[in-house]
């Protein structure tokens, strides 16, 4: 063999070095190296396609009957597409048939009525429902979702999929006319107690404009007006139906009755006082919870929950202002019927308004402080990658469990409260990380 040139040893020696590398970076850093053999890489966050590299997230889900997909941002568009494209492998490949949104029931029945029988006009109910609280919610991400659910549906009308909204903080005409008109159908004598006891309920404005009017009513009105939904609910709870069809039909308004009580219950906590803001943030999640277990139980679907990460895992960002997560209350009710994703970010875009809750703008955050979760999870090689933190190796589950910055942007971005010391090997069963986002369309 003749020797080696000074050009050729130089190749040898980077050689050496690089088969070297990962056994020197192991040593050198050990989390980081467990992380990259814990993740696998996504292929994008984009609904269509192959869907191979989703096969890791079926297997981390499992069994469960509820998935709650969190965001670390509600306003960034790849948080929305992923869970379109996750939600469609579930409906195709895992036989889940309802897409739950952190919004108001009685939208999530109008979308519903859209995507199973065509009725009414998607972009018409976001517009019209989806404002002041929800108005994250009105995006081209979401109307894309919806209009999906409805061409599958068109091409599976024995297997429908269904929509569906948790939440309670509107509830719009809709539901009180379902609830009067059942009343009337079936016990026509009791309609004009009904109609006294929800007098001044029923939304006659926009819904933003409800909200805010509602919210501005004298504390001692709000609870009178929750007494009254209470005694609806009473009253509803009195009927007794016939037959099998009557007996869905019934719970299906008792549920309704249900959502209207808890928006007037809701409502009706005193929002001067911190320790009742407390108490009203972990009635929602409760709340929340106890809807998405009725519709499973009711429909017997397996079902995608889609919220923001401080309500879909499993510990609050800050217990002073929720004490308790829907995702907990979840765990409670379903045990490992429950499993938690989480869905954080490195840099990019986002909408949220201003601290003053006015304005809605983009806003633009550089890559992870050193320290926080989001900058070492942006050292693993993958530009998207899912892990399941359960079963990810010793080191990386001791780094999961330590709480250490993160993000979390809800509604309003004043930058300096939306880091929280979150551990989100206790927070989350499984973790899907993206190192750029851009701001979500809203609709116009």
């Amino acid at each position: 063999m003749p020797p080696l040139r000074p050009v050729g040893l130089l190749v040898v020696l980077a050689l050496s070095l690089l088969t070297a590398a990962p056994a020197a970076v192991a040593a050198q850093d050990p989390v980081g190296s467990a992380l990259q053999r814990a993740a696998r890489p996504l292929r994008t966050a984009e609904p269509g396609g192959d869907v191979g590299d989703l096969r890791p997230v079926g297997r981390a889900i499992g069994d469960a009957v509820v998935v709650g997909t969190g965001e670390a941002t509600h306003g960034s568009h790849e948080f929305l597409t992923m869970k379109e494209r996750v939600f469609r492998y579930l409906v195709e490949r895992r036989g889940f048939r309802t897409f739950a949104l952190e919004t108001a029931w009685s939208t999530g029945v109008r979308l519903d009525d859209y995507v199973v029988h065509g009725e009414g006009d998607p972009r018409r109910i976001m517009r019209e429902d989806l404002q002041y609280t929800y108005a994250l919610n009105a995006t081209a991400e979401n109307l894309r979702l919806v209009e999906w659910m409805r061409e599958y549906n068109r091409r599976h009308p024995r297997d429908p999929v269904r929509f569906m909204g948790d939440d309670w903080g509107y509830t719009g005409p809709e539901l009180y006319d379902r609830v009067t008109d059942y009343v009337a159908g079936v016990r026509p004598d009791l309609l004009a107690r009904l109609d006294a006891l929800y007098r001044g309920l029923r939304p006659a404005v926009p819904s933003g404009e409800y909200q805010k009017a509602y919210l501005a009513r004298p504390l001692s009105e709000r609870q009178e007006m929750a007494s009254r939904t209470g005694r609806a609910l009473g009253l509803l709870e009195s009927l007794e139906p016939r037959g099998e069809a009557g007996r869905r039909e019934f719970a299906e308004v008792l549920r309704h009755a249900t959502v209207i009580d808890q928006t007037a219950t809701g409502y009706g906590f005193d929002f001067e006082d911190p320790r009742q803001v407390a108490e009203a943030m972990r009635y929602r999640d409760d709340v929340m919870a106890d809807n998405v277990v009725w519709w499973h139980r009711h429909t017997g679907h397996r079902i995608l929950l889609a919220g923001h990460n401080n309500h879909i895992g499993y510990e609050p960002e800050d217990p002073q202002v929720l004490p308790r997560t829907q995702g907990a209350f979840l765990r409670d009710r379903l045990g490992s019927g429950y499993v938690s994703i989480g869905l954080t970010f490195g840099r990019g875009s986002f909408k949220a308004t201003d601290p003053e809750e006015v304005h809605m703008l983009t806003h633009t955050v550089a890559p992870a402080r050193p320290g926080s979760n989001e900058h070492t999870l942006d050292r693993v090689r993958y530009d998207r990658f899912v892990m399941d933190l359960r079963t990810a190796p010793g080191p990386a589950r001791r780094w999961l469990a330590g709480a250490r910055p993160t993000r979390s942007v809800g509604t309003a971005y004043p930058e300096e409260r939306n880091w929280f010391d979150i551990a989100l090997g206790r927070c989350f069963d499984v973790l899907i990380h993206q190192d750029r986002v851009r701001a979500v369309d809203l609709l116009p």
